[in-house]
């Protein structure tokens, strides 16, 4: 029986934080949901080693998103996708030095989401990723 994937959906705004949320649930994921870093950052701690994915907005209300990623990667091994609409390189590249396993940028392609998300969790998950439908 194959393990149930748990994503936490760290995200301010209500109506894109729905969107991952479905898009999330649609591809199997039990979805715990945050509005701000310091939700997301005790959300993970509750969650513990259940977690098979975090999405991270960089652009939370409260707390810089490198500093909730930092206090993520202390409480969990789960892979960190930065889901966020700050989309220069500079910010890639410090997304990635922040612990990133992977980066997309707002506005996304659903089918992109759940593409990522599978990935990463059956990476978190040590099983093969099927081969690519053509």
């Amino acid at each position: 029986m194959e393990e149930e994937r748990v994503c936490l959906v760290i995200e301010d705004d209500p109506d894109i934080r729905g969107l991952i949320t479905a898009v999330l649930a649609g591809a199997g994921f039990a979805v715990l949901t945050a509005g701000s870093g310091a939700e997301g950052i005790a959300a993970c701690a509750a969650a513990g080693p259940a977690l098979s994915l975090i999405t991270l907005d960089l652009g939370l209300p409260d707390n810089d998103g490198h500093d909730v990623a930092q206090a993520l990667r202390a409480l969990s091994s789960a892979p960190l996708l930065f889901l966020t609409a700050r989309a220069g390189e500079d910010d890639i590249l410090s997304g990635l030095a922040a612990g990133a396993a992977a980066y997309l940028t707002k506005p996304f392609r659903p089918s992109r989401l759940r593409e990522t998300a599978l990935s990463l969790s059956r990476l978190q998950a040590g099983s093969p990723a099927p081969e690519a439908a053509t």
